[in-house]
């Protein structure tokens, strides 16, 4: 399938927003998708999997398109992988995921609805977003019937050819059979959506190019009509972070499992040489100023960031969370202040004991990942508690040292609060 040229230049509000503001990668046929754009509402789909109780940021750049395509006049469908979850998607894998229980997976789909929510409108209308979950025709596969069926139409030495395969044989890294049939069971889920809503259009990150061109060929060769596949850019930051992740672990997108100051306070922190890029990426200020924002220097690429961090947390979870993390900000850095809304460890007595180590505080409030990395923090000198640099790792906090809030820092931007409960 060719890769059409990227210099073309799109009729289309979807296409130009794809194109203007950065997402786009590649695109099966850039014309006809665009041609098809401009004619009617064309439904179009992202998968996710549930591995987990929330998506991260990591998966924020395919939301962000999901929220695009409805904002631009079509309809997105939302596609939970209640079934290929039980299977495990190998693509950037260096080994097998582990596999989940049903109800595992349940509880996952639960908190991962919530996401969507807050960046797509759901409903009856021609361009309201629906959710599907795959397991309605997964689950029920007769594998004899399938085979004979689906699998015919798949080639071996094709599927050996893609990246995420060939890096994981190459590696000599074990690549069982169960993962190898996630690319059929991807290709089928395109195709069942095409048969049951009418969907037009896969997207997905880069990585997925492969997976999305088998399911454009399986629905042309058993359907018929035309359909269309687009990714987008894989993201590192540019000091070669991955997408999603912090010294404290994965960026969610659910308040329960990430605070809305922490997930304001990563967007504060990211690198000045991406703040351009991720105002377009992320947010929906006009390209022009983000270009703007992200041009200028010294105090005032501090402002653009506070500017990012405001407008990718109102979108996750509403202006007034992203005011009162902004006013947080400020009382701590600003004003030297503990912070009502800083993460927050609750202890009881029973925790402390005798007293328990400020290793293990920086651990239990996230600041740290493993008391090693708390460890190495405090030899650093990056480990202050109330303002005052940790000299020790062998500190022990007790019950009376907590008669008032302990205000614990990573650094000059991590912080979290230990109180006694």
């Amino acid at each position: 399938m060719d890769r059409n040229d990227m210099t073309y230049h799109p009729k289309s509000d979807f296409m130009r927003v794809m194109i203007e503001r950065g997402f786009l990668a590649d695109c099966t046929d850039y014309q006809a998708l665009d041609e098809a754009l401009i004619n009617g509402v064309v439904p179009g789909y992202i998968g996710f999997d549930a591995t987990a109780p929330s998506l991260h940021v990591g998966s924020l750049i395919q939301i962000m398109m999901l929220r695009w395509l409805q904002k631009t006049g079509h309809k997105p469908i939302v596609l939970m992988g209640g079934g290929t979850t039980k299977v495990g998607d190998p693509t950037d894998r260096a080994d097998e995921r582990p596999l989940l229980t049903e109800e595992k997976i349940d509880q996952n789909l639960a908190g991962i609805r919530e996401v969507f929510s807050a960046y797509v409108t759901f409903g009856d209308g021609k361009n309201d977003a629906t959710m599907v979950n795959n397991a309605e025709w997964l689950d029920g596969l007769n594998y004899l019937e399938f085979l004979r069926d689906i699998g015919r139409h798949f080639s071996v030495n094709r599927m050996l050819s893609f990246e995420s395969v060939k890096k994981r044989l190459e590696r000599e890294q074990s690549l069982s059979f169960l993962e190898f049939n996630y690319m059929i069971l991807q290709a089928y889920d395109f195709m069942e959506l095409n048969r049951r809503y009418g969907c037009l259009l896969q997207m997905g990150g880069s990585d997925q190019w492969g997976n999305i061109v088998n399911g454009i060929d399986l629905t042309r060769r058993v359907i018929g009509g035309e359909v269309y596949g687009l990714t987008s850019h894989l993201l590192a930051m540019s000091d070669g972070r991955k997408m999603g992740k912090s010294q404290g672990g994965a960026v969610w997108l659910n308040a329960e499992m990430l605070s809305p100051y922490e997930f304001w306070q990563f967007w504060r922190s990211i690198p000045d040489a991406d703040v351009g890029k991720f105002l377009k990426l992320y947010t929906e200020i006009p390209v022009e100023e983000c270009n703007r924002l992200g041009d200028v220097e010294g105090q005032e690429i501090n402002a653009s960031k506070i500017r990012l961090a405001n407008e990718v947390t109102t979108l996750a979870h509403g202006a007034e969370a992203a005011a009162k993390a902004e006013a947080t900000a400020r009382e701590v850095f600003e004003k030297g202040g503990t912070g009502d809304d800083l993460p927050t460890l609750s202890l009881t007595a029973g925790d402390i004991g005798d007293g328990v180590s400020v290793v293990q505080l920086f651990v239990k409030s996230g600041l740290a990942g493993s008391g090693k990395e708390a460890k190495r923090l405090i030899a650093d000198s990056g480990a202050r508690m109330n303002d005052e640099v940790v000299t020790s790792a062998g500190l022990l906090i007790t019950a009376a040292d907590l008669a008032q809030p302990i205000k614990l820092s990573a650094g000059k931007k991590r912080h979290a609060l230990v109180v006694l409960g």
